[in-house]
């Protein structure tokens, strides 16, 4: 039975990823560390091969207490989730945004080389391709990524650095939370029949990757990684979208809030080596996924009118 440690597996993506290892792979045998920060206790899954710890990565007694939650358990591979992990809310919160991206990014590298030298999988991102001094977000997902790089070349630990690009899907963050995503704000403001709002001019550029294409790659790291140090892989489909084009495709109106520092121009996903070595390509397409909630959205409407 393969052992997998997920950090911030209560979150949006730890969800999904969970969700597939016990009904695709149901032979393994799961432990979660979540602060429930940006995570939710009502993503809990109840499964008895799943268990979960409220657990602060940025424990300064980080060994001592990991062991306490854990005792003699060590996992075959981490997955290592947790972060603060949007780029606005770190320009007021830098402090805690250093403690979570690298902090909690070091303890656990640490925790997985003095326990036999545990393959850690890091969930990057793919803000790094634009200035890295433009936000704190940027700048710690960086010093994460030097981490296992440090790890791999000094300690010759397995690390797999991943990098995200716009993620979307089931469980994605609510909007009233500072951690919220752009598509998850627009799926609610259109199922309450709101304008959609826009930042700068709209013509920002993203390179959109459906959750469960996210939760694929993972799991083809784990297969690779105990051969791999510091390899990294992006993780997006190839294709951008304007914001003023996404704004289209859910056919509604929208309103401009004003500009948004910190944020690249345009993401796109150029880099080939996850099909090369991973074997994995993107399956799901934007244009579905928003079709499909507005075909919900007006079968809704519709019934609520009847």
């Amino acid at each position: 039975m393969m052992k997998i440690l997920i950090t911030g597996g209560a979150g949006f993506i730890g969800t999904n990823l969970i969700h597939k290892l016990i009904t695709e792979h149901g032979d393994s045998e799961i432990q979660v560390l979540d602060n429930y920060s940006t995570g939710s206790p009502l993503n809990i899954i109840d499964n008895g091969n799943v268990a979960y710890h409220e657990f602060e990565l940025t424990d300064y007694f980080f060994d001592k207490h990991i062991d306490s939650v854990l005792g003699n358990w060590k996992p075959d591979v981490i997955y290592h989730l947790a972060a603060l992990a949007r780029i606005q809310p770190s320009f007021n919160d830098p402090k805690n945004t250093f403690a979570a991206n690298v902090v909690g990014t070091q303890n656990i590298l640490e925790w997985a080389r003095v326990n036999g030298s545990i393959p850690v999988v890091y969930a990057g991102s793919s803000s790094i391709h634009g200035d890295h001094y433009a936000n704190p977000y940027t700048f710690y997902k960086h010093n994460g990524e030097m981490l296992c790089e440090l790890y791999s070349k000094v300690y010759d630990l397995p690390t797999i650095i991943t990098r995200f690009y716009n993620v979307y899907g089931d469980y994605m963050i609510p909007s009233e939370s500072a951690y919220s995503t752009v598509l998850s704000i627009f799926d609610e403001l259109k199922e309450r029949g709101e304008p959609l709002t826009i930042t700068n001019d709209g013509e920002q550029r993203r390179d959109f990757t459906h959750v469960l294409d996210i939760c694929n790659a993972l799991i083809a790291c784990q297969e690779k990684i105990n051969d791999l140090r510091a390899e990294y892989f992006e993780l997006g489909t190839g294709k951008n979208y304007s914001i003023n084009e996404v704004v289209k495709l859910y056919k509604s109106d929208s309103v401009n809030i004003g500009p948004r520092l910190g944020e690249m121009r345009e993401t796109l996903c150029t880099d080939t080596k996850a099909y090369e070595l991973l074997g994995w390509k993107p399956t799901y397409t934007l244009e579905e996924y928003i079709a499909q909630k507005v075909k919900e959205y007006d079968e809704k409407t519709i019934s609520e009118l009847v």
